[in-house]
């Protein structure tokens, strides 16, 4: 009998062993499985227009179980940081990337080397020198419509006929020079009583594009309106124009939103702006991701129409949401 009993004490001690391990086994099974994780690394955290992006995506995974990881540099000039974080997606094996890239040649190979390492890539705003292909799309601004479309603006509050600069170009942004070259062919066609006085390269610090502007305003005393291909550009116009006093003089049409430059819209300072909807690109891109994760992300591109904002809008509801960042609108 104490045989039977310490025998039958036995079994049920195995028996618990085994519950046991095969416990744990599930544990961590359920431990390694983790969530489906999309980074999301724009040009810069400095920006509304960035966060709007953020706003956008984090809508679109909630809905989806997906988990965001946010992160950018602190300036768009920070390529090396943003390189960096792409990097980072690739070593924790992130499944999705959505990046909209500071300088196109610089994040040619952190873009190869993620999907080289099959996570899925979207590329907002502005685009690289890769083409779309398997894992690789596109969810950026039309810029070749925000070219014309300021083209036109200026055309039209100069009555075709007056002296532009064009400032914050940068050499080697594709989209800006883009921009630049759609805006040029459209004053050339439609208003040729429209001259370009001056083309000045642009910069990352809202002081230095003060200076530019400025010494621009000091030669060109006849300029009739300024063009700017940047938020940056458009800070250091706004703040030389006021210095001079010579915002009624001449008309500042820029491209990118932002509250501050929407108020200076409304103070007749800004004649108006080119405005590109981040959110959507964000949602939009999360959203393909999400309907791609267990699958090939298709190639693709797709072009969002810019949106130009005037003091007769400003306060309308589509462009409230470009400019203010709302975190519990839907698109």
């Amino acid at each position: 009998m104490m045989r039977t009993q310490a025998g039958y004490a036995a079994w049920k001690l195995r028996q618990g062993c085994l519950w046991c391990c095969a416990w744990l086994f599930l544990a961590g099974i359920a431990a390694c499985k983790r969530q489906y994780t999309v980074a999301v690394i724009p040009r810069t955290t400095a920006f509304t227009i960035w966060e709007a992006a953020h706003a956008g995506a984090q809508f679109a995974a909630a809905s989806s179980d997906i988990q965001v990881y946010w992160n950018a540099p602190a300036s768009e000039d920070d390529i090396q940081e943003q390189a960096a974080l792409v990097d980072r997606v690739i070593d924790q094996h992130y499944e999705g990337l959505i990046l909209a890239p500071d300088q196109p040649l610089a994040l040619m190979s952190p873009v190869e080397r993620a999907l080289q390492n099959g996570i899925h890539t979207v590329i907002i705003a502005s685009s690289l020198l890769i083409p779309p292909r398997q894992n690789l799309a596109y969810i950026v601004n039309d810029d070749e419509a925000s070219g014309r479309m300021a083209a036109m603006r200026i055309g039209t509050i100069l009555n075709g006929h007056g002296r532009v600069a064009v400032l914050g170009v940068n050499p080697q942004s594709l989209s800006e020079l883009t921009i630049l070259h759609a805006f040029e062919s459209t004053l050339e066609a439609n208003f040729p009583g429209i001259v370009i006085a001056d083309r000045r390269t642009g910069t990352h610090n809202i002081t230095e594009a003060q200076q530019i502007a400025e010494e621009v305003l000091n030669t060109h005393r006849d300029l009739n309106a300024i063009f700017t291909l940047s938020a940056i550009a458009s800070y250091g116009a706004v703040n030389a124009l006021q210095s001079e006093a010579s915002t009624d003089a001449i008309k500042l049409v820029g491209f990118e939103q932002s509250v501050e430059l929407a108020n200076q819209i409304r103070s007749g300072v800004v004649d108006s702006l080119i405005g590109e909807d981040t959110y959507e690109m964000g949602y939009r891109a999360m959203k393909l991701l999400a309907a791609n994760r267990d699958t090939t992300l298709p190639s693709q591109e797709i072009k969002l129409q810019p949106v130009l904002l005037t003091r007769e809008n400003i306060d309308s509801p589509q462009v409230r949401q470009l400019v203010n960042m709302d975190w519990g609108r839907t698109p």
